[in-house]
């Protein structure tokens, strides 16, 4: 699942208010009790490992000039729950860089 959300700020401030929001992401994934590990594998890249509903999903957030691009692997099991995901990553990620 990819989704794509754009912004205009410089990449140092969506470094920083990814960093400072980094544990809300587990709030964007259905069903509640997630849990999140993050890991900044680069200056542009934040790589996760999140569980929730018995799975592992795991993914990464690319940050670019114009956007920040999140990719999460969901298993087939949660397939039935990427419209959700998707709308509400998108939702909160463009409150975030807003």
């Amino acid at each position: 699942m990819r989704v794509a959300i754009p912004h205009s700020l410089p990449k140092a401030e969506v470094r920083r208010r990814m960093e400072a929001k980094q544990g809300d992401i587990a709030g964007m994934v259905p069903g509640g009790m997630a849990q999140i590990e993050t890991q900044w594998v680069s200056e542009d890249r934040m790589a996760m490992v999140i569980k929730a509903m018995g799975q592992v999903l795991n993914g990464h957030v690319d940050i670019e000039e114009t956007q920040a691009v999140f990719d999460v692997e969901l298993p087939p099991a949660l397939s039935f729950v990427e419209p959700m995901i998707a709308g509400t990553l998108e939702q909160k990620g463009r409150k975030l860089l807003s």
